[in-house]
């Protein structure tokens, strides 16, 4: 380890990190629930951290220059809150004092976009560490399309990912997978801190976890460093010094990324609770509280105290914060005047707007009967989009060659020792190759979308939706713009079998709010969901198929495919049955249809690939596109079918697969399963018959 200088941890510092561990308590106290026993023992870390080495402005929060500072373990929300109170980011006493309640910017997990300063949702443990590795990645990218010639740590797009961790992060699965992978592409600006104090909230962590975490991430790759503030004799000292030269050594160690184990005990010095899970997770009631207070030298019958001399000291740092932010202008400012293009384009994606005209290289599709499978029509698309969207970048977790998710010529993102024969790249390549790692690929994605203006997407079958899910589902609730590429949407991937054969999946997504659920119907469609997904900028799964589907021929009676942006569209006329098809459907009930006809049934066909932008539509298109009038009703779709009684309604009918799938040719699945034109057709009449 490197030697610096000590820092001059003054008197103030010290009071400054008592009252953090005071209004830890007196939060939590009045809220009647909370988390604060970790915030009371990582103050000083924390406070270190934002006094003296994180490069933030508190008066810019989204200042593009800042440092990322990352609270993995969002259960201890209070260790960001107060430390967001001390730097002068607007946050108020009074805002400590409405933790965990209606309407305040202080909730039980940080939540990005309502508390200034903060930079992502974290509460599911391990996500945070994940979205932090997705911050380095990012940065890393971006640097390279803004700035890729500078020396390193000269850039104004150098900065460093700091993130705070937990046991609780250490035992989710998820840190596995992201930590695995951020050793493997050297991420050197990444910089981690484990709280190790042995204790969950089922007390001493001996009791589900022995594993030697520190040798865990030097076998991922990791540099890593150990700071004890707990003697060998019991005692306790919290040597500032020691964590700030390792925190000091992390950043000047750039072949890698970092990981400080730093031994507290939580809960430090509540004189009952501390080194308990009674600390971890609730309050800590009023003798305890009043007892700490009298060993921090606060009067133990004043809550929230204001300590106008601590608080004056800390905020010294917003006017340390607005110095570098200045210096870092000037640096900025020469690299605009000597690359006014990059600049125009970190400009463009600061805003996340599209370039001018950006939609003339999408490619149109011929009719074509044979066919072309919407996951192939997707590769197509993001390789002609690769040229005019250079924001755009993503991956698969280990399933390029089948979700085709690699736009041509494109290089991988991958430190230069690391790239193969097969995938030659270098660190700020375009294509992202997460490996078997869902659920950690979903996690990063989202950090990346956090860090800047780029947009990303990572790709794997349908199936294993499930396996990222937690990811996903904080996606939503930041509305990021993700697209998650899910291939092999149904049962038509045919032998693999039913592992592998999504069922349930499409409603189980679409269930999940703000998450846009996009199935096309052809090649065609596929190019539409593609562009409204990019100019939406929200979260979004594009289902594709493993199989090949017709490519329509629009020409004559059926509706061109730009209305796949409202949703929902009448894609052939008919005005005594609607059949409603999503996906490789679309053209099984286009099949339906001429078997009507020749009954004299006149039957409208309804592409729905995503009914989430169908239902936001005004009610007069949705009328016109399904009018009261035709009771009579059929859906197909290869999944479950109760939900669709919300489209086909008491008179109509389903049709779908409400069971697990089967090994074989996906020809002999469709027809033993019943998803065919006979079967939509039967089932029309049918519901003609009720009406």
């Amino acid at each position: 380890m490197t030697t610096q200088a000590n820092i001059d941890w003054t008197a103030a510092d010290e009071r400054a990190v008592d009252l953090i561990r005071v209004l830890a308590m007196d939060s939590v106290q009045k809220a009647g629930s909370g988390h604060p026993g970790t915030a009371m023992s990582l103050a000083p870390a924390a406070y270190l951290l934002f006094q003296r080495l994180l490069r933030h402005d508190p008066a810019d929060p989204h200042w593009v220059g800042r440092d990322r500072f990352v609270l993995s373990c969002g259960h201890s929300s209070l260790t960001l809150y107060i430390q967001l109170y001390l730097s002068g980011y607007g946050l108020t006493l009074d805002d400590l004092k409405a933790l965990r309640t209606w309407g305040s910017i202080t909730p039980g997990h940080p939540e990005h976009g309502l508390t200034p300063g903060v930079e992502t949702t974290t509460g599911p443990l391990g996500q945070g560490i994940g979205n932090a590795v997705g911050m380095a990645m990012a940065s890393r990218r971006e640097r390279g399309l803004f700035d890729p010639d500078a020396e390193a740590g000269t850039s104004p797009f150098d900065h460093f990912v700091y993130c705070f961790v937990s046991d609780g992060d250490m035992e989710e699965g998820i840190s596995h997978e992201v930590s695995a992978l951020a050793g493997h592409q050297e991420l050197g600006n990444l910089i981690v801190l484990y709280d190790d104090n042995y204790i969950s909230i089922e007390d001493n962590t001996n009791i589900a976890k022995s594993e030697d975490v520190a040798a865990r991430y030097e076998a991922y790759g990791w540099h890593v460093q150990k700071v004890d503030w707990v003697g060998p004799r019991g005692g306790y000292h919290e040597d500032v010094d020691a964590l700030y030269r390792a925190l000091m050594n992390a950043k000047e160690h750039t072949e890698a990324p970092s990981f400080i184990a730093l031994r507290t005990i939580i809960g430090w010095p509540a004189p009952n609770k501390q080194n308990t899970g009674a600390a971890h997770g609730s309050a800590l009631g009023v003798p305890e509280v009043k007892a700490t207070k009298e060993i921090l030298h606060f009067d133990p019958d004043v809550d929230f105290p204001v300590e106008e001399d601590a608080l004056n000291h800390a905020r010294q740092v917003a006017e340390r914060g607005k110095q570098v932010h200045a210096e870092w202008e000037g640096p900025f400012a020469e690299w605009a005047t000597a690359n006014p293009e990059r600049k125009a384009l970190f400009d463009r994606m600061a805003v996340r707007r599209l370039p001018d005209g950006w939609t003339k290289v999408l490619p149109e599709f011929p009719a074509d009967a044979k066919g072309i499978a919407t996951r192939k029509a997707s590769g197509t698309i993001l390789t002609a989009l690769a040229p005019v969207l250079p924001e755009l970048w993503g991956g698969s977790a280990d399933l390029a060659e089948s979700n085709l998710t690699t736009m041509g010529g494109e290089p991988s993102f991958i430190p230069v020792n690391h790239q193969t024969a097969m995938w030659p790249g270098n660190p700020y390549g375009r294509t992202m190759h997460f490996g078997i790692r869902e659920h950690g690929m979903g996690a990063i994605l989202n950090g990346i979308a956090l860090s800047g203006g780029t947009r990303p997407y990572g790709g794997t079958f349908l199936q294993f939706s499930d396996y990222m899910r937690g990811a996903v589902r904080l996606t939503s609730l930041m509305e990021l713009p993700v697209t998650f590429v899910w291939t092999h949407d149904s049962i038509g991937l045919g032998e693999d079998g039913p592992t592998h054969q999504p069922i349930e999946h499409l409603w189980s997504l679409r269930n999940i709010p703000h998450l846009e659920v996009v199935r096309p119907g052809d090649a065609n469609e596929t190019v539409v969901a593609w562009r409204t997904i990019l100019e939406r900028a929200r979260p979004a799964a594009l289902c594709l198929t493993r199989q090949n589907l017709p490519v329509l021929d629009r020409s004559g009676e059926l509706e061109g495919a730009a209305k796949v942006a409202q949703g929902g569209y009448v894609l052939a006329p008919g005005t005594d049955v609607i059949l409603i098809a999503t996906g490789s459907e679309v053209s099984i009930a286009l099949e339906a249809r001429e078997l009507l006809a020749a009954d004299g049934v006149s039957a409208r066909v309804v592409s729905m690939p995503c009914v989430e932008w169908f239902t936001e539509q005004d009610e007069s298109y949705r009328r016109e596109v399904l009018p009261s009038t035709i009771r009579a009703r059929v859906s197909v779709e290869a999944g479950i079918t109760p939900p669709w009684k919300l489209f086909v309604g008491d008179a109509g009918a389903s049709i779908g697969v409400d069971h697990y799938g089967a090994s074989a040719a996906y020809q002999k699945i469709y027809e033993e399963f019943g998803i065919t034109a006979e079967r939509v057709a039967a089932a029309a009449r049918d519901s003609l018959a009720r009406v």
